[in-house]
């Protein structure tokens, strides 16, 4: 009986250890890791690429090593790159434009401070500077006006004259016919016909409101169209605003 009993309990050991080293051997779970985005995704948008799923063998560790393992796996979150801000461009004066009586000019001569002034185009188109006297302005460019210059001064007075030419102020425009205040007002770039009359008050009741007559000096003639009210003013234009008569 003691033998049969002890032949008993082996029997039951052996079969234990199998079903031990059996559980053991067992490939664990495979675990899927959803890609989480970072904060900056987002907020922002950025698209991220998912990995592939993480096969996690259980060696022992139980759950808790299966997620660590799957969590280190994980890819690094993607760097966002972020834009500089774009800054508007500085508006910049038209290098064709032709200068006339009204138009006030910055007058630069590097290292001649005496020279350097501001300066007005009188009625006869010049202006009038030290050392050089009266320079004929009208009808020339800001670069064609620094280059005269620059050559009278060239001509007896400084040896390598450096200039430059800007513009001010431009010559003032007139607005005339059915607004509520007609008259002369100081130009500003990128002027149109319709805010041309809105710096005048607006339309009169009685004012024609879809077309002017616009009439534009330059070169010592005149040129007289009618436009719409989209249509560009330039320095020393005369807009004239018609009545309807219905």
């Amino acid at each position: 009986m003691p033998v049969a009993r002890a032949f008993r309990w082996s029997i039951l050991a052996a079969s234990a250890a199998l079903a031990l080293g059996g559980c053991m051997q067992t490939t664990g779970p495979v675990a899927y890791m959803q890609p989480r985005p970072d904060l900056d995704a987002m907020a922002y948008g950025q698209p991220y690429s998912a990995p592939q799923p993480v096969v996690v063998a259980n060696s022992g560790g139980g759950a808790i090593a299966a997620l660590s393992n799957s969590f280190a796996s994980a890819p690094e979150p993607m760097p966002v790159a972020y834009a500089a801000p774009m800054m508007a461009a500085p508006v910049r004066y038209d290098s064709s434009y032709h200068l006339d009586a009204g138009d006030k000019l910055r007058v630069v001569v590097y290292g001649q401070e005496g020279l350097t002034n501001s300066y007005a185009i009188d009625a006869g188109g010049s202006i009038t500077m030290p050392l050089i006297g009266g320079v004929p302005a009208r009808g020339r460019t800001p670069a064609g006006l620094a280059g005269e210059i620059a050559a009278r001064l060239r001509n007896g007075y400084i040896r390598e004259p450096s200039v430059a030419v800007e513009i001010e102020s431009y010559r003032p425009f007139f607005i005339l016919g059915e607004v509520s205040a007609p008259g002369q007002y100081p130009y500003v770039p990128n002027m149109t016909v319709e805010s041309a009359v809105a710096i005048a008050g607006g339309f009169s009741p009685r004012a024609k409101r879809d077309v002017v007559t616009v009439t534009h000096t330059e070169g010592g003639g005149a040129m007289r169209a009618v436009v719409p009210l989209g249509t560009p003013v330039s320095p020393g234009d005369t807009v004239f605003v018609g009545e309807r008569w219905f």
